[in-house]
């Protein structure tokens, strides 16, 4: 059972921190740098990666984020692993709100940008890139930081899955230890009774 929880956690990490990294590429580079250029060239690029990006590599990071957060959670649940629980439900809200945000605003406006059609046929240029761009952008930095705050945490939730499992580990060798000494101890007082049983004799 140890092995499979610390499988889950750490795969919600890992998923957490790419698609952490992914929002994040996106804020530092992608967008700061199709900003400069013109708006056919802006709404072409992103129709393109909007398409793309819908692959089984992208969508294991960004839906494992939330399932593996939730398969951790349910194998973490009891009173002994309550102390990481507390860290992984919080990754996972973190999480789940920044999905949710993907979700019913990123998404949406992508979809929106989609509709526009092909840009050569475009009328407007200037007013698509201007219902698309600014919003995305500020919803993209949104969902990136809360990414990066519940990959932290789940950092958290392995550190505090390690320092407990070291704890139980430290009960457990000090009990096989008492537990070994007790019928040492027992011969020991046997003995004693027995010479002093001959002694009296």
């Amino acid at each position: 059972m140890l092995a499979l929880r610390i499988t889950a956690l750490v795969a919600a990490t890992m998923a957490t921190g790419l698609v952490a990294g992914v929002f994040y590429a996106y804020a530092m580079s992608v967008m700061p740098a199709l900003a400069r250029t013109e708006d056919r060239t802006l709404i072409e690029v992103m129709q393109k990666v909007n398409v793309v990006i819908v692959n089984p590599w992208f969508m294991t990071g960004f839906l494992g984020a939330v399932l593996f957060g939730i398969a951790a959670a349910v194998l973490h649940l009891g009173a002994e692993q309550r102390a990481t629980l507390v860290w992984i439900g919080i990754g996972l809200a973190l999480n789940v709100i920044a999905f949710a945000v993907t979700v019913a605003l990123n998404v949406p406006l992508n979809d929106q940008l989609a509709a526009a059609g092909d840009v050569s046929g475009i009328a407007d240029q200037a007013a698509v890139r201007a219902d698309y761009e600014s919003a995305w952008v500020r919803w993209n930095i949104v969902r990136a930081v809360l990414h990066t705050l519940a990959f932290l945490v789940l950092c958290g939730a392995l550190f505090a899955a390690g320092v407990q499992h070291g704890r139980g580990e430290a009960t457990g060798q000090a009990a096989r230890i008492g537990s070994a000494s007790a019928p040492a101890d027992g011969y020991a007082r046997t003995g004693a009774s027995h010479v002093g049983f001959a002694g009296q004799g």
